[in-house]
């Protein structure tokens, strides 16, 4: 079970809390570059909090997000795990802040997904395909691994968006980026297999949306069939 702790969204929390809550610099320092989207999230109203896993982690994930309660949680699973220190290694220094930014607007996405009553829901009209012959417990499996696809499709655009949005210049290097991660040990059609919406994002000079989520939810529904097939 997991022992958390949940902070408030405001201004002085990185100074104060961090200390009180004995939080590592690895952590700290994920935190501190994610806090331009818990502040986006803070003056949207959305209901977002943080939770940190003290406990060792290793094989998870470093930033997730759960929904528990009608409220999204941030979770940090670093203690012991490899990989939130890895992540940042294959990231150019200058990079590195903007790249927190993404992989934080991307669980945002998934926030705004679960909000909308839309998570693992698909466009009226869109009817995802399978391959036939497969028994019933493997049907469904394969549908359930198809529905995170897009939901991980989804939020890689909306990390994309907000990205093109707030870091135009870094734009193509960050694009490059997270291309070359979701190649990085790609399984085909697996959850973590976005490529076909990452690349249909490569365009810097795209026109941006009213919003990232609008901005993403047009690539994405563009790239459904494409990604189904």
């Amino acid at each position: 079970m997991w022992r958390s702790f949940i902070v408030g969204m405001f201004a002085a929390w990185i100074a104060t809390i961090c200390v009180a809550a004995d939080l590592t610099d690895l952590e700290t320092r994920w935190l501190r570059g994610a806090w331009p989207v818990l502040e986006f999230a803070k003056a949207a109203d959305l209901p977002f909090d943080i939770v940190v896993q003290p406990q060792p982690a290793a094989g998870k994930a470093p930033l997730a997000l759960a929904f528990v309660d009608g409220r999204c949680k941030l979770v940090l699973s670093m203690r012991g795990n490899p990989e939130a220190q890895a992540t940042l290694d294959r990231l150019e220094p200058e990079l590195q802040a903007a790249a927190l930014e993404l992989m934080a607007a991307h669980e945002l996405g998934h926030c705004r997904r679960y909000l909308d009553g839309a998570w693992m829901g698909v466009p009226g009209g869109f009817a995802p395909s399978e391959p036939t012959g497969l028994a019933a417990p493997l049907r469904e499996a394969y549908r359930a691994m198809q529905a995170q696809r897009r939901e991980e499709g989804y939020a890689d655009l909306v990390g994309l968006a907000w990205v093109r949005r707030q870091h135009p210049h870094l734009y193509p290097r960050l694009h490059a980026w997270l291309e070359a991660e979701r190649d990085r040990e790609r399984v085909e059609g697996s959850q973590h297999d976005t490529l076909a919406w990452v690349r249909l994002a490569s365009d810097a000079a795209a026109p941006i949306g009213e919003s990232i989520f609008a901005s993403a939810q047009a690539l994405w529904e563009k790239g459904l069939v494409g990604a189904d097939e």
